[in-house]
């Protein structure tokens, strides 16, 4: 192996993860492991696909194997398997936190097509998806709104436009961690407690946490103290009711239901007689 290149024990594990289909005809020249190897090597670096060494193998096989497993899944699932066997493990810590940052693009794009250029049959995503290059004051880019756990792991990504706002992504970052089980039982959605920094301390969010039962670290903004808020007498004296009882519930909008267009977690009353307080 070389710099940066799979150790035989990350190997051991991932192959396992991978297709298992058998071919007719001559072995292929270049293993598995040499092209995943090449693959990582012009994701860290990103490089031209014309750039890859040659070691890891030609730079067409490199790329074709990269997008043809996009396209079947693959990727997705070996993403899906891998924190399923580290949960199993307790290798996840459930204490998550949630940020963003700016992904700017080069000043060469500035003028580039909104739309894009490319033919619908060589994309790998939907033509459907809403647009996440923006422009504004950050600058054209794309934001990446992140939950990883306590060991830095990823558990969830949502990809949004560079001048969308924190606060509005934040239930949909949550709503994105899934991570199944080996055995039977239902995925793992919940963690134990959620970090996260001012952009994120919206009322809105600190109630999805409390319905959910999930307790947070969540700085308050200094331009909105927490006394004097008309709602905080009625959320200091009902918390432990809206716990008990099943008055709060939530549901999941996939509307166009805030500024970014993806969609975000909305709080509902029902119609139980103690559900009393401002909605």
């Amino acid at each position: 192996m070389g710099r940066g290149g799979l150790t035989n024990q990350q190997w051991a594990k991932l192959e396992r993860l991978l297709p298992k289909g058998i071919k007719s005809g001559r072995p292929p020249t270049w293993s598995k492991r040499q092209l995943i190897d090449g693959i990582r090597w012009r994701t860290r670096t990103g490089a031209p696909w014309r750039d890859v060494p040659a070691r890891y193998g030609p730079w067409q096989t490199v790329s074709g194997l990269f997008r043809r497993w996009q396209r079947d899944g693959t990727w997705q699932q070996i993403l899906t398997q891998l924190p399923a066997q580290a949960d199993a493990k307790g290798l996840i810590t459930w204490e998550v936190s949630v940020d963003s940052t700016i992904a700017r693009v080069h000043q060469h794009a500035a003028g580039a097509r909104k739309g894009g250029t490319g033919s619908a049959k060589n994309r790998a995503e939907s033509t459907t998806s809403p647009p996440i290059m923006g422009s504004g004051a950050p600058g054209a880019g794309c934001k990446l709104h992140l939950a990883v756990e306590g060991g830095q792991r990823p558990l969830s990504i949502v990809v949004t436009a560079g001048q969308r706002g924190d606060s509005p992504q934040f239930g949909a970052v949550l709503g994105g961690i899934r991570v199944p089980r080996l055995g039977p039982g239902r995925p793992r959605t919940r963690p134990s407690r959620v970090l996260a920094d001012k952009a994120d301390s919206a009322r809105a969010n600190r109630a999805l946490l409390r319905c959910r039962g999930i307790r947070a670290t969540i700085p308050e903004r200094t331009t909105r103290p927490l006394t004097g808020r008309p709602e905080a007498g009625w959320a200091a004296g009902r918390r432990g009711s809206m716990r008990r009882s099943p008055s709060c519930g939530m549901r999941w909008s996939a509307g166009a239901t805030g500024s970014s267009g993806i969609g975000r977690w909305r709080l509902a009353r029902t119609s139980s007689p103690s559900a009393t307080g401002p909605p």
